[in-house]
């Protein structure tokens, strides 16, 4: 795993868990690297403290080459297949009257192929709003639309930092529609609850992680460039969250560990139902990520952005972070032809029944790093 990957997916189990904590029980989805790859732009043009807080914040080691690191790791994720759809919106904002070095715009477009965008914000804040939310909604195929509600800009905005992200893959082996069928899903925090649940057998990469009792699950999409893992650990008997213990114990380390390719058992057959969802997601992060530690940022009085225009007063004033998700049983069946040799071994059975909350992550195997991660708790 490369360094910008590392310090990603140390970054996505901070900010999941700080926003776990702020939400209890409640469905969550964010994009973890769409988040840090902005904020390191951002971190192109910090300085001082201000710097020093975004690096822990990020991950980020001392001497790291973080912009060429994203750079490469933005690019292996542009290439991936045609069989997954990824929209993503990335973009700064700033006031006009600020004016911007032309270094700092040049290596924002260099190595994020983003741009800094003026605006005049303390003249027409609701037409710079307008502007965003026509701006994403065109990059993202309408797929994201409003992003930014009335007032989120203000003519006191200085530095808006925008993105959103959408995403649905193609299954390498779909679910059969007609296998999928109602059935209750049991929720700690909303009680019993009718779905959609999706069913099918099939020899997928299976792990069983024993002092978690959790069961780990890898539902390859096409191409097998990327991977949604589900973690699922067993049903709660007292009503209590079964999530918690997961959520605390997770490092990247131990994530990396229970998804590895030679950590699953791919010979078992496995009896899958998970449910159809579709889950939108909307996060103002400022006070997120000022928890993990960048509190200078977004503070007019101590914020050090001196390298994006050259002279202080300059902070970041919102950080907004919206994602949508689809999983059902769609996916393009695959053809092949293949001789087979006949063996005999004993059948391994495995049943994942996730009618209770789950954690999901999908990974980029190429890198190793976390796109996505979830939390399904409860229908909508």
């Amino acid at each position: 795993m490369d360094l910008v990957s590392g310090s990603n997916n140390s970054f996505s189990l901070d900010l999941f868990r700080t926003l776990s904590r702020a939400q209890p029980g409640q469905n969550l989805f964010i994009s973890p690297l769409s988040i840090s790859s902005a904020m390191a732009m951002v971190y192109q043009g910090a300085r001082g403290d201000t710097a020093a807080q975004m690096a822990q914040a990020l991950s980020f080691t001392p001497g790291q080459d973080v912009h060429g690191g994203f750079q490469s790791l933005n690019s292996q994720i542009r290439a991936t297949s045609s069989s997954c759809t990824l929209k993503l919106a990335n973009r700064l904002f700033g006031e006009r009257s600020l004016g911007f070095l032309p270094e700092f715009l040049d290596s924002t477009q260099k190595f994020y192929q983003a741009e800094l965008k003026p605006l005049d914000f303390m003249g027409a804040a609701e037409e710079s709003r307008a502007e965003i939310n026509g701006w994403v909604e065109q990059q993202t195929e309408s797929k994201i639309q409003e992003l930014l509600q009335p007032g989120a800009i203000t003519p006191t905005t200085r530095l808006a930092l925008v993105n959103a992200l959408y995403f649905k893959g193609d299954w390498m082996w779909r679910f059969g529609a007609a296998d999928t069928r109602e059935m209750p899903f049991h929720s700690p925090k909303d009680g019993t609850k009718p779905v959609q649940m999706m069913h099918q057998v099939k020899k997928m990469p299976y792990n069983y992680v024993p002092e978690l009792e959790l069961q780990v699950l890898e539902l390859p999409y096409q191409s097998q460039e990327l991977s949604m893992f589900v973690l699922l650990p067993e049903k709660s008997s007292n009503g209590s969250d079964p999530l918690l213990k997961v959520q605390d114990a997770l490092t990247p380390e131990k994530l990396e560990e229970w998804t590895s390719r030679e950590a699953m058992d791919a010979g078992a057959e496995v009896h899958v139902h998970l449910p159809r969802f579709r889950l939108e997601d909307q996060h103002e992060l400022k006070e997120p990520l000022a928890q993990l530690g960048m509190r200078h940022l977004f503070c007019a009085d101590t914020a050090d952005l001196s390298g994006i225009c050259g002279q202080g007063g300059l902070f970041l004033s919102t950080v907004v972070h919206k994602t949508l998700v689809e999983v059902n049983e769609e996916g393009s069946e695959a053809v092949g032809a293949s001789a087979a040799v006949a063996s005999f071994c004993m059948l391994r059975e495995e049943h994942f029944m996730a009618d209770h909350p789950f954690l999901f992550f999908i990974k980029h195997h190429q890198s190793k790093a976390v796109l996505f991660m979830g939390r399904f708790s409860s229908p909508q």
